[in-house]
């Protein structure tokens, strides 16, 4: 066969392929990788160069809170932020809740701008797609980057609320000129908390100014719906007419008006309303249109029998249960039934202080006693004799400081009191009540031995020798008083009494302290003079006792351990004589010469 032939046979028996050479093709592929590769590797290195370039560059566009910024570098974006923002990061934002405006501190609120975080956030080298079209595209307004104090935004919402919300009014119903009479409802707001704090974290530099903050109704406590149907079922039927009381045989009518006075309606914890009436102001209004209702009950009390303490026993008395009184004209004045009258009983009020509460104060000995000599002044006696007996049953409980012109007050005519010398300035005159400051004295020393707490107490300017020196007192009301102080666990109960021409004191009680007392001689004694009044109201008077100063000292012992010791000195003033007119060798003033007529 000829080779023509062959290379026919084999074209004929063969793919049309192997017509072409294999080796040029295998020669073309790795040229082909080689051009894309090329490509890519240039591409990327414009991708990634352009990219490096951009990386301290702001995307061309951008704006930050209206601030232009695109195509700056980092540093100048960050400048221009500071100086354009500055103000309005410390400025008060204006926020509002509808019609109600307040502002808000930006720093107290927690609230900071962060320039480099804002300015990070657009620049820096990034192989993201995103960025490369941000520089290609532009951004426009960005977000700006803002620091949250979460604690602080948090407490400035809180005072926000107070500021903006508004509270809801409750509809109210009550009694006007003895009419029922309704108010509306009206619903409040008050801040969306969360969503308060979101707009402000995130929109206090761009949104528009007053910030308009989200907030929500507050619906009232008690609705309109509430008060009709009080009005409808209660009101209304309580004053259609009068309600009467039947109590102890006696028969009162409540009128409207009085029904109406008393009545208050008061909201439930479910929101309902309810009628309340007042059952003391009821009570008040049974008791003027009755007739010697009540019995009043009388407390336990101590009295002398024989000198010495006894409880009386208290009695029970009787009184209206304001509160079963007031149920029952609700009930009577609301109620279906035509008959509008209520059954009250009366319950029994015992005494405010029982025999039981007063044994408790252990009242039963004789702590201390003392008496001062009377004068031969007959008013001067009688004042004493209203005094103690003013003072006489006087209890002063555990803690509590006895007033010795409060208890005898008060010192006036009214009250059964005469004119008898008094020492008014050093001076001896009358006035209303003269002598009561031996009642002083004499309760002081009763005080002085039972232990009890000296208060207040002042001795007189000159010394009487009926006394003991240093150890007595004067009072005048309302400057000078005796008090003393019930120091011990037990009442002590005062007895006085005028008797055999003494002023009398005594002090029952339990018996709780020892008292040592002791009383200094006289020092720095001065002796009287005589001195000259041309007084008008001048009493002339003899030479008394000198002047001198004396100490006297006490001290308290409980089972013989001393638990305080006190010492007061006192200087008295010599008791010179008094002359009424004018000192030996002086001349009166002459009258002055009237003018000519």
């Amino acid at each position: 066969m000829s080779k023509q032939t062959d290379q026919q046979a084999r074209v004929g028996g063969g793919s049309p392929m192997d017509a072409f050479p294999d080796e040029p093709a295998r020669r073309s592929w790795p040229r082909a990788v080689a051009i894309v590769a090329a490509v890519l590797v240039v591409v990327a290195a414009a991708y990634v160069g352009a990219l490096w370039a951009w990386g301290d560059t702001v995307p061309r566009g951008t704006t930050v809170a209206g601030v232009a910024i695109g195509g700056l570098s980092s540093q100048e974006a960050e400048e221009r932020l500071t100086a354009d923002l500055g103000p309005a990061t410390q400025d008060p934002i204006p926020v509002a809740v509808g019609e109600r405006r307040t502002t808000v501190d930006p720093a107290t609120a927690g609230l900071e701008l962060d320039v480099p975080a804002t300015v990070d956030g657009l620049t820096g080298f990034s192989l993201a797609p995103s960025r490369l079209w941000q520089h290609l595209a532009g951004v426009g307004e960005a977000d700006a980057v803002t620091r949250v104090d979460e604690d602080a935004l948090g407490r400035a919402v809180e005072d926000l609320d107070v500021s903006l919300g508004t509270a809801p009014v409750d509809a109210t119903l009550g009694f006007v000129d003895g009419q029922p009479s309704a108010t509306p409802a009206a619903a409040g707001t008050e801040l969306d908390a969360e969503a308060a704090r979101e707009v402000l974290s995130e929109q206090w530099l761009t949104a528009a100014r007053p910030v308009e903050l989200p907030s929500r109704p507050v619906e009232p406590t008690v609705t309109d719906d509430d008060v009709q149907r009080a009005l409808t079922g209660l009101a209304r039927p309580l004053v259609d007419a009068p309600v009467a009381v039947s109590v102890a045989g006696q028969l009162a009518e409540l009128p409207v008006d009085v029904l109406a006075a008393t009545a208050t309606f008061v909201v439930t914890e479910d929101g309902d309303l309810e009628l309340e009436m007042d059952g003391e102001a009821l009570s008040e209004a049974v008791l003027a249109r009755t007739t010697n209702l009540l019995t009043p009950a009388t407390d336990a009390s101590f009295a002398f029998e024989g000198g010495v303490p006894v409880i009386v026993p208290g009695v029970a008395g009787s009184s209206i249960d304001p509160q079963a009184l007031a149920e029952g004209v609700i009930a009577a004045g609301t109620g279906r039934d035509e008959d509008r009258t209520v059954e009250v009983e009366l319950v029994q009020v015992d005494p405010a202080q029982s025999t039981a509460a007063l044994e408790q104060l252990g009242v039963t000995t004789k702590v201390s006693e003392f008496s001062t000599p009377v004068t031969s002044d007959a008013d001067r006696t009688h004042n004493l004799v209203v005094g103690a007996s003013k003072v006489n049953g006087t209890l002063i409980r555990p803690g509590e400081v006895f007033s010795l012109t409060d208890t005898l007050a008060p010192i006036t005519p009214a009250g059964g009191y005469r004119e008898a010398g008094v020492v008014v300035n050093g001076v001896l005159t009358d006035g209303v009540g003269g002598g009561l400051s031996q009642m002083g004295t004499t309760v002081y020393n009763a005080g002085f031995f039972a232990g009890l707490e000296d208060v207040e107490h002042r001795p007189h300017s000159y010394w009487f020798s009926r006394y003991p020196e240093g150890r007595e007192a004067t009072i005048y009301e309302g400057v000078l008083d005796v008090k003393i102080g019930n120091n011990t666990p037990y009442g002590v109960l005062l007895q006085s009494w005028v008797a055999d021409g003494r002023l009398w004191v005594a002090a029952w009680s339990t018996p709780h302290w020892e008292v040592q007392h002791s009383t200094s001689g006289r020092s720095e004694v001065v002796q009287p003079t005589t001195v000259y009044s041309t007084a008008p109201d001048c009493i002339a008077q003899a030479a008394g006792n000198p002047g001198f100063r004396v100490t006297v000292t006490r001290r308290l012992l409980l089972q013989g351990e001393v638990q305080s010791e006190e010492s007061d000195t006192w200087r008295y003033q010599p008791q010179n004589a008094v002359v009424c007119g004018p000192a030996p060798g002086t001349e009166p003033a002459p009258a002055p010469t009237p003018p000519p007529g």
